[in-house]
């Protein structure tokens, strides 16, 4: 059986399998092999505009549906989605080219965000506000906002989709789904799910285009869509910002980062050499949480970089199927070029190469550690979204914590230290959204994930997360002066 009879390769609009009308698809192909996968729909605007009438028409019906109902579909949502991790988890390699290991793990990671947001929709409580007028009692309810646009990225081809999808439906949204072009059969993969699970038609429609900005501009500039939320490039975030104004619509984007990695002296180096191969290297460096700098102090410098350059040299790249494989392609070659790009010029200017620095066949580069990387190289203020770490050598808090700071993003930052008040210090003086502190790993159902600054506004996951798709109305009710 081919991939492309075995998975959805249909749009799914108002409960419905649908291909453009035109006839017109493009290709979604291994990143590993360059092996062609399937073809989807290329969608035209009036078909997107379509997608746009069926979330609207389904939204009164969902919007009033019992919270517990919507609960009871968005868990068995999850349990369905965890009853073919195994399927779903190739599909996700098959596509992004992640090794499979890391695709179970990211299918999971996508699946409790259902199960968080199952239990989340009975709890989007108001609350009752004292009065200071006599005879009047304030009573502050959430309602779902309304349509909601949603436009995720090729990284995380499963998990962004059910980050906002999750919150949306339990806060009583519809939703309009533009899949990433590079990655689209995963999003498919889920609405045969949402439909096993019950999800009523146009509840959540999912489209495939080509044609990003033209998708991305009826999303932001029609007024049925009340909130926009995206996870991608600054530069996009920006336009969508600006198409979006006139209808002041409600905006949650998680955007590009810059995330310093901090190794002080008193750090349990090999803990931080753990922490800095995942925060670093995972999905080869295409996270938008990935560590991009790292500062070793001075007097550990030589001991990390020698370490995290042994741990490199023992990853395996290669197609993401194949056993013992730890690290996979880039998504494409643009991503491969920048890689080279930021190493070239890094050694340009003074940089060495401890491992790696070469791009592969196809779409692989080189797991890369640069050492005696000067602060004036590109890789110091661009987002790389590749596997190379650049590491910068420092010699004082003060000193690391202006580099660290020195950047127009504040998505994460990483920091290893056992000193307890050196924690809480750094901690609260690295500006970024997420800070992960003697730890690689952040990302959770639980948290709320974000940025500020040029990282964005707003945060996905946690409790608050469904709050982002919820709009505050207040209840005044007057003569309700007490009689005695």
């Amino acid at each position: 059986m081919t991939v492309a009879t075995q998975y959805k390769n249909q749009c799914y609009v108002n409960g419905k399998w649908v291909s453009s009308e035109s006839g017109k698809t493009f290709a979604v192909t291994n990143p590993a092999t360059g092996e062609h996968i399937a073809d989807v729909p290329d969608m035209t605007e009036e078909e997107v505009l379509g997608a746009v009438k069926a979330a609207e028409d389904a939204f009164p019906a969902w919007s009033t549906t019992p919270p517990k109902a919507r609960s009871d579909i968005i868990m068995k949502f999850y349990q369905l989605m965890m009853e073919r991790t195994d399927e779903l988890a190739k599909l996700i390699t098959l596509e992004n080219g992640k090794p499979l290991a890391d695709a179970v793990t990211e299918h999971k990671y996508s699946a409790s965000f259902m199960e968080w947001f199952a239990a989340e929709a009975m709890r989007t409580d108001g609350e009752v506000v004292t009065s200071t007028i006599p005879g009047l009692r304030n009573v502050v309810i959430r309602q779902p906002v309304g349509v909601v646009g949603i436009i995720t990225p090729w990284n995380f081809p499963s998990a962004m989709i059910t980050r906002k999808v999750g919150p949306a439906l339990a806060a009583g949204c519809t939703c309009v789904v533009k899949a990433p072009s590079d990655t689209p059969l995963s999003a498919f993969a889920l609405m045969e799910i949402a439909e096993q699970a019950g999800v009523p038609a146009g509840v959540i429609n999912v489209i495939s285009s080509r044609n990003s900005r033209m998708c991305a501009k009826v999303l932001c500039e029609h007024p049925v869509i009340k909130k926009i939320s995206f996870t991608g490039s600054t530069g996009v975030g920006q336009q969508l910002a600006a198409q979006s104004a006139s209808t002041l619509k409600k905006m949650s984007m998680e955007l590009g980062g810059n995330a310093p990695f901090i190794v002080f002296e008193d750090a349990d180096i090999d803990d931080a050499v753990k922490g800095a191969v995942i925060a670093k290297f995972r999905s080869s460096g295409q996270t938008c949480v990935c560590a991009n700098r790292l500062y070793v102090h001075e007097k550990v410098y030589d001991e990390f970089t020698s370490k995290l350059a042994d741990a490199v040299r023992a990853f395996v790249v290669g197609n993401g199927m194949d056993k013992g494989v730890t690290h996979g392609p880039l998504i494409h070659e643009r991503a491969v070029a920048k890689v080279k790009e930021h190493v070239e010029d890094a050694v340009a200017k003074g940089a060495k190469v401890l491992v790696g620095g070469k791009p592969g066949k196809g779409n692989f580069f080189e797991p890369t550690v640069l050492v005696d990387v000067p602060v004036e190289a590109v890789v110091s203020k661009d987002e790389t979204f590749g596997p190379l770490a650049p590491c910068f050598k420092f010699s004082s808090e003060e000193e690391v914590l202006k580099l660290a700071n020195d950047t127009e993003y504040g998505l994460a930052g990483y920091f290893y230290s056992r000193d307890i008040g050196r924690v809480w210090r750094v901690a609260e003086a690295l500006k970024a959204g997420m800070v992960c502190a003697n730890s690689g790993v952040l990302s959770q159902a639980t948290i709320p994930f974000g940025g500020i600054d040029q990282s964005g506004q707003g945060v996905e996951g946690s409790k608050m997360g469904v709050h982002e798709y919820m709009v505050t109305k207040l209840i005044a009710m007057g003569g309700l002066g007490t009689k005695y």
